[in-house]
């Protein structure tokens, strides 16, 4: 479950997705169409998007720029969940907005026995921690 930190989450990943979040709270909201993410950003007005690189790749920098760009969205963390480290797009979509990222590589190094959902929960947790700390420094 996602910690208070993140109190509605918006998933943008496909149905089959490899995480599923969305069965373990009743604040996350799990969507799977391209002309939906908008809608739902305003019916939900979550804290936190988590969007799905392998799904969205080709829209994602469109979809990251419009988010940033709109005052109504200035609060809202974006967290880009990929495949594996690729320096160059992750500096890009770093520049343009996404605050943070989960890659599945990692994921699975981290446990093998944690069930996706507590071990991405996690990982989102330790990235909120490692922001703090550069802040308080």
């Amino acid at each position: 479950m996602i910690r208070t930190r993140f109190k509605k989450v918006l998933v943008v990943a496909p149905e089959t997705s490899s995480y599923q979040l969305s069965a373990d709270s009743e604040n996350v909201r799990h969507i799977h169409a391209l002309n939906n993410i908008f809608p739902s950003i305003y019916e939900l007005n979550p804290n936190l998007i988590v969007l799905d690189y392998s799904f969205i790749s080709k829209d994602m920098e469109k979809i990251v720029r419009r988010i940033r760009t709109n005052n109504f969205y200035s609060k809202i963390k974006i967290c880009c969940y990929k495949l594996k480290v690729e320096p160059k797009a992750d500096s890009l979509l770093k520049a343009i907005g996404v605050d943070f990222f989960v890659y599945e590589e990692e994921l699975r190094a981290i446990q093998k026995s944690k069930t996706i959902s507590s071990v991405f929960t996690e990982m989102l947790d330790r990235t909120v921690i490692g922001m703090l700390s550069n802040v308080s420094n």
